[in-house]
């Protein structure tokens, strides 16, 4: 269950009504799938094959359909990141910089870990969203945040596009960063 960060005060809160109450305030979609759909074989299997991502894709078809036609996403895919990713490093430069886009940035847990780094309103400032399997949340369009890995440094997350083309990161210098 996701769990949340306000980094000006260290608050923390979870527990999955309080996560959605806080994330709806922030106009950040928050919802929940059951992660343990995954077929046993792929629950900490971090580099998948083409085959093996077209069976998360099938597994979460019913729950990606519903959200593609609440939303309006036309597309999805399967990202897998792990230290044996190639490249890792260089990747996870690139996610962590403060950034918005001009469509959602929406990702669903599948297997792992990771976090967001949103930029909430004037008030909360910056929060992390903290996410494990099953954790489904999309950021609004030119909402600043970012994406990482947790300390385990592996995910598997679906992610869906209104684009084809997908997310283009518009990099932001935030000065209220922290």
């Amino acid at each position: 269950m996701a769990e949340i960060r306000v980094r000006s005060t260290n608050e923390r809160i979870s527990g999955e009504e309080n996560v959605r109450a806080f994330l709806d305030k922030q106009e950040v979609l928050y919802e929940h799938w059951d992660a343990s759909k995954l077929p046993a074989e792929l629950h900490n299997k971090f580099v998948l094959s083409d085959e093996e991502k077209a069976t998360i894709l099938s597994t979460f078809d019913s729950e990606i359909r519903d959200l593609a036609a609440r939303r309006g996403y036309q597309i999805w895919d399967v990202i897998s990141l792990s230290d044996a990713t190639p490249n890792i490093e260089e990747l996870l430069k690139k996610f962590e910089q403060i950034h918005t886009h001009t469509e959602d940035e929406i990702r669903g847990i599948v297997s792992g870990r990771g976090i967001f780094i949103i930029k909430g309103d004037e008030n909360t400032g910056y929060f992390d969203v903290e996410l494990e399997p099953g954790d489904v949340i999309s950021v609004p369009e030119n909402k600043a945040h970012f994406f990482t890995l947790m300390d385990n440094r592996e995910i598997i997350a679906v992610r869906l596009f209104i684009e084809k083309d997908g997310w283009i990161a518009n990099n932001i210098e935030d000065p209220t960063f922290a």
